[in-house]
């Protein structure tokens, strides 16, 4: 009956599934259709004859997330939750910690068993295994957001793109199929005392604890209906020119899907096949290919293997960790603190306009965001603390911050993860290097910075 490759599941604990409710605790993958962690767990819900629900638990502090992620999520999950209803699958809403939420919902409903996402960050994994410990039944984690479960992909730490697009591109054959419809459950449930379903989204969204500074944006709609709009159109209008335009961020060159995948609203399954099956232009299939499965799926590899220091000096390659150390006492020409760089006060328009973006749209073009983070290395006193700089901006203003993406970005723009040795410069050392007149020889940079350029408005005094 159950029709999920095993290979994509792991235990995350020795207890056995037992006879009662089957809970999905959705994380990282928050939508209703094709979505492998809830086709498991209708899968074993079907198997055992009993209803199934889906419960979230939402957290006031997440990393840096802030109001701009909450009112974005908070209004796709809203969708979410419409669309299981319709699959008579109820959806509660559970907040606090996760570790103590989760076990005592297990325990008050009779759980039988308990499936959930995969998410390679270090404290998301952490929230797992201790509620792993703490239930009487198991718990399954499903990998719904890589097409290839990342633990199939590969069994080490890649090295880079080089050597880890043979082994996923040969996986595709196998794992790039169809997510099977999820259906009506025919078991209803009837809890035995009150949940929180039926959430007031908008209401809980005005309430939340959380910080409040950074605004929703409102160029884009949150939810799985309106991504696969915004895909399709994508995929039929301007995916043929993909690879010539979406390096130019003056164009309107990419998809800006990332949100939607960020927080599982979009399945990057669904994605893939769709653009696999398209008769778009080969260039533009294959490019869009291969940031979306390739260089996607090997930042979870990255954050997967290396959790204990994904973010940190230590976690880069050793070239890069020896070129770092020699570089550490070279004579910075400007050094910046975390708040000149968040409120845009360096000496570079350039670089202040992409703030500004990053700050007032939630987005930062992919290329910008290589040199924003690379400038933050060049101004700062450490590796270590342009690091830390750059993921507390990406994360607290990107709309798809907090993921194993930006982490990676960070990383190889500043301690060369995923890249390779280049000429010694001061301060970066091998690490590569980019500059404004690279940037002037790749688009208007003029044209850019009008559009961008900070206003005394943008920060409050």
């Amino acid at each position: 009956m159950n029709n999920v490759d095993e290979r994509r599941l792991r235990l995350r604990n020795t207890q056995p599934a037992q006879d009662g409710l089957v809970v999905y605790w959705m994380q990282r993958d928050q939508r209703a259709e094709d979505n492998w962690a809830l086709v498991y767990a209708q899968a074993c819900a079907l198997e055992a004859g009993q209803p199934l629900v889906v419960v979230f638990n939402l957290t006031p502090t997440f990393g840096d997330t802030t109001l701009r992620h909450y009112d974005f999520m908070g209004r796709g999950l809203a969708q979410t939750e419409q669309a299981l209803a319709a699959k008579n699958i109820p959806f509660v809403l559970l907040q606090g910690a996760p570790t103590d939420t989760i076990v005592d919902f297990a325990a008050t409903h009779k759980v039988g068993h308990v499936i959930t996402d995969f998410n390679p960050l270090r404290f998301t994994d952490a929230w797992r295994s201790t509620v792993g410990e703490k239930l009487a039944v198991r718990l399954t984690e499903v990998d719904a957001h890589n097409i290839v479960p990342c633990w199939e992909a590969s069994p080490k730490q890649e090295f880079a793109a080089y050597t880890f697009r043979p082994k996923i591109t040969k996986a595709l054959k196998e794992w790039l199929i169809d997510i099977p419809a999820i259906q009506k459950h025919p078991f209803t449930w009837t809890p035995s005392t009150a949940v929180n379903c039926g959430t007031q989204w908008d209401e809980l969204i005005v309430n939340i604890q959380c910080d409040r500074e950074v605004l929703p944006i409102d160029w884009l709609t949150p939810g799985t209906v309106a991504a696969k709009e915004l895909a399709r159109y994508f995929i039929e209008v301007q995916l043929d020119e993909y690879n010539t335009r979406r390096n130019n961020p003056n164009e309107d060159g990419v998809s800006n899907l990332s949100p939607y995948l960020h927080f599982g609203q979009l399945s990057p399954q669904w994605l893939a096949k769709l653009v696999h099956d398209t008769s778009a232009q080969r260039d533009g299939k294959e490019a869009y290919l291969e940031e979306l499965i390739v260089r996607r799926e090997l930042t979870d590899n990255y954050c997967f293997y290396n959790q204990a220091a994904y973010d940190q000096v230590a976690g880069a390659h050793a070239w890069a960790q020896k070129t770092i150390s020699e570089s550490a006492n070279d004579v910075r020409e400007h050094v910046y603190t975390r708040d000149e760089f968040e409120t845009s006060c360096t000496h570079e328009e350039l670089w202040n306009a992409m703030q500004a973006q990053l700050v007032t749209t939630g987005k930062l073009h992919g290329w910008c965001r290589m040199y924003w983070a690379k400038k933050i290395l060049e101004w700062s006193s450490s590796t270590q603390e342009a690091i830390d700089t750059a993921l507390y901006l990406n994360d607290k203003y990107n709309l798809d911050g907090t993921d194993p993406n930006g982490v990676v970005g960070v990383m190889w723009s500043i301690a060369g993860v995923h890249d390779r040795a280049w000429t010694k410069r001061p301060v970066f050392g091998k690490i590569r290097y980019m500059n404004l007149n690279g940037a002037k020889r790749k688009f208007d940079v003029a044209a850019y910075i009008n559009r961008y350029r900070p206003t005394k408005t943008l920060f409050n005094d």
